[in-house]
């Protein structure tokens, strides 16, 4: 009989089973079955059942009853080796006592933990609510994870330093959202070029080429000066427009390069907003690359090409070459043009909310004279006529906004007072005003989700859903069908129009962070000595390929067995290049179909996931296969006992690890979860730190080998051989990675289920349970007969209770 049909007969027949009464109940089959080891002494694992408390509200015992329901129900205890086993109806008998007990005690624990808004979601409701662009989230303390997840209520407490920090980040962004004056700035706009520096002169004929049209072609990303044009800068933070100018120089195929920013700041993060690609061109016949990117103070461009180098360029040897008679490609650029701080409207959104129908008068310069003169900047303050009611309305237009609800007079009456408390120690209106609406800012209505226990209300769900799929508060859309209270029933139609919205990308990016920890990926950096192609470029690359293939899974509306197997990936030449993968060129992401033999489809064979599931030298077996299980089929595994030894892969290549994991699993301790973890993790011994594929181990040891990598001999040696062979425990195995995905692709019911689990969890903030299970199944053979299809899978989980519900 299937989970649901049992559950649904427990709740229909046997609601009036008292929970006091089930571990008696159950007292003799766990005497029978359960006892030899857990139990009249026994304490194996630590875990003696007789000892064992049944009051499920505490968590840690909850947890243990839970694990013991499902190894038991599974078949995994007592031990196969165990002749005297638990007959069928024993094991009903178990199910029929435990299972309601567990729910009840589950459903009572879940509704009770408060959820506040993450970094991310802070920084995002700020900008959204102000019309600003500041990086409010690094201000915070770093979020709590719970399984990777740090948006999981649990795991977010709050402390005193958050609450200093959410009044200086409330400072920060009410400083940028006044406007200081009453005419809309005008962005300025710098037109930078090589050619502006004076000693370009003495590197000119290194690595260095000047055109007719005052164009310089660089023929390596590698020598001094840096692709950094000077001129091309910014004099305050903000949104710039950026466009570079150039072209591809004596070659038939684009040439890809990077354009970031650099400072002289000491230790100043450096960013690089993007890579690009120039088709091929000629003096005066310049090709344009345009983008917008958010760019701090005293930042200067810096545009840096890839895939080009000759080794004998500008080398002070008898070989050397002069870039005049260089034959080979570069890459040209002419200008670049940056324009900014963009204002995207003015005053902005946070001005208005404040100090809608407030006027802001110029507070006169003592000389009248001063207006005539350059340097002069108008001052200015707020007028008032009537404070009373223009403090209510605003502080109530506020609270409004921030709280994602209508509010009424009387919340409004504690910020109103502060105001006017703040205006009797003789505070001028503006910072008065800014005061009471710190306070707002720093209520817990606005920190936190207001999610009543039971089914959510319109304006809950309305938070819910976009918070999900926006990771910002409702717009006016969600929040005026909540108004009207029809959000319910336009709730297909709203999931629709939010995956579509650009705000969605915020989504992709925290949940793949997240569910596969990319959030993790500069946790270690390869070994150079091992893995020279790993470079700035692949490194921007490998988590965008991630993001490319999820989003098309969602758009195109793939099966799930796509997580695992899929016949197409979505890279860029870089990708293209790591993996193998010819014809592929520029740097934008497209969709690229594979052959049937090929290693690559699927998240698993992608270069971020083997990154973050990998060190910086070496692979485990271990390591990954808790990954997939984990992350890709949803089993959380056991902790290993206390005091157990790690399994290090011998560096040297003396010997294997799959030997070392031999021994290991020889050890009974060990073997039950080994036995589950290492076949999925030996498949994946394919692919090398960076998700090259691989057949032997590179180490420090062993056969030389005749490579160049990026213009350098490399350094690495060859030693064994990759097995990458395994066995299921149900007995299936496989001969290799492809194999291997063929035998988890079959499986789309745990797939599915794994997938829909980690939604449920994003969108929630809350780890599921117990109690969730039954809802999970249905969504499972609710999506069964189109294959769980990604985007359907969307829509059954906000239509389900678990979302709908707290």
């Amino acid at each position: 009989m299937s989970r649901i049909v049992w559950i649904a007969f427990l709740f229909l027949g046997l609601a009036n089973l008292g929970a006091k009464d089930w571990k008696n109940e159950l007292s003799e089959i766990l005497e029978i079955h359960c006892y030899d080891c857990h139990g009249d002494g026994a304490k194996k694992g630590g875990l003696a059942m007789d000892e064992l408390s049944d009051k499920l509200d505490d968590p840690a015992v909850f947890a243990k009853w839970e694990r013991i329901y499902d190894r038991a129900l599974n078949g995994e205890m007592p031990p196969k080796k165990i002749k005297d086993r638990p007959q069928a109806d024993e094991l009903k008998q178990m199910r029929l006592q435990l299972e309601p007990a567990l729910v009840k005690a589950h459903e009572k624990s879940k509704g009770t933990v408060l959820r506040r808004l993450n970094q991310r979601e802070y920084e995002n409701t700020m900008n959204d609510l102000f019309g600003t662009s500041l990086e409010l989230g690094g201000m915070l303390p770093e979020d709590g994870r719970s399984h990777e997840f740090d948006n999981v209520g649990d795991a977010l407490g709050v402390s005193m330093q958050h609450m200093q920090m959410y009044l200086k980040a409330c400072d920060v962004a009410l400083e940028e959202a006044i406007a200081k004056t009453t005419q809309v700035p005008a962005p300025q706009k710098r037109v930078g070029r090589y050619t502006d520096d004076k000693k370009l002169d003495r590197y000119l004929g290194d690595n260095r080429l000047k055109l007719e049209d005052g164009s310089v072609v660089r023929f390596s990303p590698y020598g001094y000066p840096t692709g950094m044009i000077r001129t091309a800068n910014t004099r305050g933070e903000g949104f710039y427009r950026i466009k570079v100018r150039g072209f591809a120089y004596q070659s038939e195929t684009p040439i890809t390069f990077s354009v970031g920013a650099t400072t002289f700041k000491q230790g100043a993060e450096k960013p690089i907003f993007g890579y690009f690609s120039f088709p091929p061109g000629a003096s005066g016949k310049t090709h344009v690359v345009e983008l917008t990117a958010f760019i701090g103070a005293g930042y200067m461009i810096q545009v840096e090409p890839y895939g080009i180098s000759d080794s004998d360029l500008g080398r002070r040897r008898p070989k050397k070459i002069h870039a005049k008679e260089y034959k080979g490609p570069g890459l040209a650029i002419h200008s670049v043009e940056i324009e900014g701080p963009l204002i995207s409207e003015f005053p902005s959104a946070g001005h208005k909310l404040l100090f809608a129908g407030i006027n802001r008068v110029e507070i006169p310069p003592r000389n009248p004279n001063d207006r005539t003169k350059s340097w002069y900047k108008p001052k200015f303050e707020i007028k008032s006529s009537d404070e009373k009611t223009d403090v209510e309305k605003a502080l109530a237009r506020l609270a409004k906004a921030a709280f994602r609800r209508p509010v009424n007079a009387k919340e409004v009456v504690p910020y109103v007072k502060l105001f006017e408390g703040e205006r009797a120690k003789g505070e001028a209106f503006e910072p008065a005003l800014r005061t009471a609406a710190t306070a707002v800012l720093s209520s817990p209505h606005f920190l936190y989700l207001r999610e009543p226990t039971g089914a959510l209300d319109d304006y809950a769900l309305a938070s819910r859903l976009s918070y999900f799929l926006t990771r910002t508060a409702p717009d006016a859309e969600l929040l005026s069908l909540a108004r009207s209270g029809n959000l319910r029933a336009n709730l297909r139609d709203q999931t629709e129009r939010l995956l579509e919205d650009k705000r969605f990308s915020r989504f992709i990016t925290d949940f793949t962070e997240a569910w596969l920890n990319l959030r993790d990926m500069d946790f270690t950096i390869p070994d150079r000595t091992l893995y020279p192609e790993y470079e700035p470029y692949l490194r921007f690359s490998m988590p965008r390929e991630t993001e490319a293939f999820l989003r098309e899974l969602i758009e195109g509306n793939h099966p799930v067995a796509n997580v695992v197997k899929s016949d197409f990936a979505m890279i860029n030449d870089r990708m293209a290049e790591h993996y193998g993968i010819l014809d592929v060129t520029g740097s934008q992401f497209r969709k690229v179909n594979l052959p049937a033999d090929s290693w690559r489809g699927g998240f698993l064979s992608q270069g971020s996931v083997m990154k973050v599931s990998a060190n910086g030298s070496t692979t485990s077996p271990v390591v990954r296969g808790v990954y997939v299980m984990d992350r890709i089929l949803g089993i959380t595994p056991t902790p290993p006992p206390p005091n157990t030894p790690g399994v290090e892969p011998d560096i040297r290549g003396a010997t294997s690890l799959r030997e070392l994991l031999e021994k290991h699993r020889n050890v009974s301790s060990c073997a039950s979860c080994h036995n589950h973890i290492d076949p999925l993790g030996f498949a994946l011994e394919s692919f090398d730190v960076t998700g090259m594929h691989r057949d032997r181990f590179r180490s420090k040891n062993g056969d030389k080998v005749n490579a160049i990598v990026r213009g350098r001999k490399v350094v690495y040696r060859l030693g064994p051989e990759v097995d990458s062979s395994g066995k299921f425990l149900d007995g299936s195995s496989y001969q290799d990675f492809r194999a291997y995905r063929d035998y988890l692709a079959q499986h789309d019911d745990r797939l599915a289920r794994a997938f829909a689990d980690k939604l449920l969890t994003f969108a929630t903030g809350r780890e599921l349970g117990f109690s969730d299970r039954t809802e999970l199944d249905r969504i499972v053979v609710d999506t069964a007969p189109n294959k769980h299809r990604v985007r359907d899978l969307f829509h059954h989980i906000i239509q389900s209770k678990i979302f709908l519900n707290k």
